[in-house]
């Protein structure tokens, strides 16, 4: 699973967001990035843990962060969530996984006692110059963003 760590340069990933724009590494230099990976937009424990990240974007602007939800969802469900939700950051639609499996967050799961391949929930916080500085496994949904600003 997740083999990237503290310290290791972040994927070079390019993809599409919820409208069509293409967002990638380069375009977040200079800024701390939080890549947010959630199963399926739209479902309870992933907008709790959007919601919350939507309620502090003030702290992370503050804090010269800059963040970017990824599943592999359509982008018209991407965008259906993010106008919901009122989202104030970019939902990037990776239908095809290549940002997914780029970060190493595809692998198996386990739920009901029955086992497939999906997403796992983790968070990279990236530094200004491409280094991850945090990877965050255990994701608290409602308390996401006091993991990430502590």
């Amino acid at each position: 699973m997740t083999t990237l760590k503290k310290g290791d340069k972040a994927p070079d990933f390019s993809a599409l967001d919820q409208d069509g724009q293409a967002h990638q590494l380069a375009d977040y230099a200079g800024k701390k990035l939080v890549v947010f990976f959630y199963p399926k937009a739209s479902t309870p424990g992933c907008t709790a843990e959007a919601c919350d990240l939507r309620d502090n974007f003030e702290r992370f602007q503050a804090n010269n962060y800059a963040v970017l939800g990824v599943s592999a969802d359509s982008a018209k469900a991407q965008a259906k969530f993010k106008d919901k939700y009122e989202f104030p950051f970019p939902l990037l639609a990776d239908e095809d996984k290549t940002v997914i499996q780029a970060f190493g967050v595809w692998g198996p799961k386990k739920f009901m006692g029955k086992e497939y391949d999906g997403i796992h929930r983790t968070t990279f916080v990236i530094d200004e110059n491409g280094i991850i500085d945090e990877v965050i496994e255990k994701v608290k949904t409602k308390e996401h963003a006091a993991q990430i600003l502590k």
